[in-house]
């Protein structure tokens, strides 16, 4: 089966690290020493992929950004990963002049054009230093993988892609096509690293349709070309997908709205809803309030720590898509597992330590031996053990933390029965008067999930009171105020968005561990599981992937880039359905999502499914673009 993209862009990298030749296979031999300099956008490239040591052992000794002072070291050849921005240019000509490194291996993240190439060949001519300008890669590489199956598309400059940009009420066409050429920009690098021809299918009269006319468009004259294109040759004949092209969905934030504003209640998305979570790291503040054993002590200064989630931790792999309830207790099952293996150390330890007189020691001793050897050869693996276990402990305490003091499991389990239409036992203006439940965000981002998934919009007169209760909460109605002109909006277009029959299942109390001698203290927290249902991304996918007739999917229109006439129809030519699909959003995307889809490939045997989107932002940056939008 095809490897992940992760995988690929991971190899792509190392390969250029390599000055784009193929790494070698004998480990022994000494790489050869060489500087890395990025610009912020290669960084966000190369950070959640390598780590330093990752780094460090294909010989890179110094990583340094583009725009700092670097100091010239004259006999070290240096490879330059960065955007061809303008700037960006006239600081490499700058480096050419002031002759910094022996060689210079130019890779640029997204193509370069040629009249920028020129500018830097003049500038190597006059600084005389053609000869040191050794290579220049287009490497094709600007997007960031997050996941093996997520995917985003930049974390500089990604308001100028945002749902606030596209969304402007009054962006001129010049501005859009912009946009739309960034983001069809980084899709096509995408596609170029995945080593793919995608069949696109998109929405008709949205963002999304552009993207799709304008990534056709691309793709086929890259193919046509036949000499330069990058989906011929080597990359392809490796026979990475079987025999069917991927599918590419392409979908617009607009198709649902409640969704980036749900409160919810997997791992990994409570961490970016709560939490500051950006490129797979966490920003925790440590350590505040006072020492409770010193009376009269000073309060501690916060300390600011990162935790990093990688693919190489178990623990996530396994727990990321998990409701939170069980990940608090896996935690604590982790951390008994691991005493238990500490107090077996220290055991043979004060037996090894005995005095040789004792009879019983002495028989004690020979297979103890065997058993300490073992203990000890482990201890390294230990030792990552327990950093994993403290990770998560401190990650998932600052989770409990925000869902008690704001009753998340509340507003969770409301907003479910909202979005599936399910009987409601308490009223909405109960949760928005409670001063105790959540931040006027909370209750903001309550109302406006009802609003949106209201079959009929409220009275003037209920919304008047509404309204009067979120003003006493202190909320921000900005928000509301763009939410009523895209959901008259949307009405003309199309019916409301459907939810499925999601759901909570109560799960009853925890089970005694969490309750007696835990670390995590989850009393007054509901203990909530999750019913298996599809929102409507993962809906849409399902259509399209297994060639299900649909009304909400029949009229997606169909481009085949590889069909030599762009024939305008939205009739699939295969009737086969897909094995694999990358669901694209246009205007933003979030961890509830892409849980919800790879649950879905799941229950599919067989099917893989990739998640992108042009920037993934939690409840609360949304909410402030909804503001901003409401506030014209």
């Amino acid at each position: 089966m095809a490897t992940s993209v992760r995988e690929k862009q991971t190899v792509a990298l190392k390969r250029m690290l390599n000055f784009n030749t193929p790494p070698l296979k004998n480990a022994a031999a000494e790489p050869v020493w060489k500087v890395l300099i990025y610009d912020r956008f290669g960084q966000d490239i190369i950070s959640p992929l390598l780590s330093v040591k990752e780094l460090r052992d294909m010989g890179i000794t110094l990583h340094l950004l583009l725009h700092s002072d670097r100091d010239p070291i004259p006999d070290v050849p240096a490879i330059y990963f960065l955007m061809p921005t303008e700037e960006n240019i006239d600081r490499i000509c700058q480096d050419l002049r002031s002759q910094l490194y022996e060689s210079y291996f130019l890779n640029f993240i997204s193509a370069i054009s040629r009249s920028k190439l020129e500018d830097i060949a003049s500038a190597a001519l006059a600084a005389n230093a053609v000869s040191q300008v050794t290579k220049v890669f287009d490497q094709y590489l600007n997007f960031i993988t997050l996941e093996d199956d997520m995917f985003i598309l930049c974390h500089q400059n990604k308001e100028l892609i945002s749902y606030h940009a596209i969304n402007r009420a009054d962006i001129q066409d010049t501005d859009m096509e912009a946009i739309m050429d960034t983001i069809v920009d980084s899709l096509f690098c995408f596609f170029v690293t995945l080593g793919a021809v995608p069949i696109i299918r998109c929405p008709r009269g949205n963002a999304a349709e552009m993207v799709a006319v304008k990534l056709d468009k691309k793709l086929r004259e890259n193919l046509r070309d036949a000499r330069n294109s990058l989906f011929t040759g080597d990359s392809m004949t490796a026979g990475q997908f079987s025999f069917q092209r991927p599918l590419l969905v392409l979908a617009d934030r607009n198709m649902d709205m409640a969704t980036p504003l749900h409160h919810t209640w997997t791992y990994q998305a409570l961490i970016h809803d709560v939490l500051d979570f950006h490129l797979n790291r966490v920003m925790m503040e440590e350590g505040g309030g006072t020492d409770p054993s010193h009376a009269g002590a000073r309060p501690k200064k916060k300390t600011k720590k990162t935790y990093d989630l990688t693919a190489a931790d178990k623990f996530w792999q396994k727990h990321k898509g998990s409701p939170f309830p069980e990940v608090a207790e896996s935690v604590q099952e982790e951390l008994d597992a691991y005493r238990a293996q500490e107090d077996e150390v220290k055991r043979l330890k004060s037996i090894m330590g005995l005095d040789g007189e004792d009879e019983g020691a002495i028989s004690m001793l020979s297979d103890n031996t065997a058993k300490l050897t073992s203990a000890v050869s482990s201890l390294p693996e230990l030792l990552e053990k327990k950093r994993l276990i403290d990770l998560h402990t401190n990650v998932a305490t600052a989770v409990l933390d925000h869902i008690k003091s704001r009753k998340l499991d509340v507003y969770f389990e409301y907003e479910e029965k909202l979005m599936s239409k399910s009987t409601i036992d308490k009223s909405l203006l109960d949760i928005i008067g409670d001063p105790d439940a959540g931040t006027p965000e909370d209750k903001m981002r309550l109302f406006l999930i009802y609003y949106i998934t209201a079959q009929q919009v409220p009275s003037e007169s209920d919304l008047e009171q509404y309204r009067k209760a979120l003003l006493d909460a202190d909320c921000d109605l900005s928000p509301l105020n763009y939410i009523k002109q895209w959901k008259a909006f949307t009405k003309m277009a199309s019916g409301p968005a459907n939810y499925g029959n999601s759901g909570v299942k109560p799960m009853g109390l925890f089970s005694r561990v969490m309750n007696t001698g835990s670390q995590f203290v989850m009393e007054g927290v509901k203990n909530l599981g999750l019913k298996q249902h599809n929102l409507p991304v993962t809906r849409i996918v399902d259509n399209l992937m297994e060639m299900k007739s649909q009304p909400e999917t029949d009229d997606y229109r169909y481009f085949d880039p590889k069909m030599l006439r762009g024939s305008e129809s939205s009739i699939p030519r295969n009737k086969n359905p897909f094995q694999e699909a990358i669901v694209f959003v246009v205007g933003g995307g979030n961890y509830i999502e892409y849980q919800n889809l790879v649950d879905y490939a799941k229950s599919k045997p067989g099917r893989k499914v990739v998640y992108g989107c042009s920037e993934l932002f939690n409840a609360a940056q949304f909410m402030k673009q909804l503001s901003q939008l409401g506030q014209k």
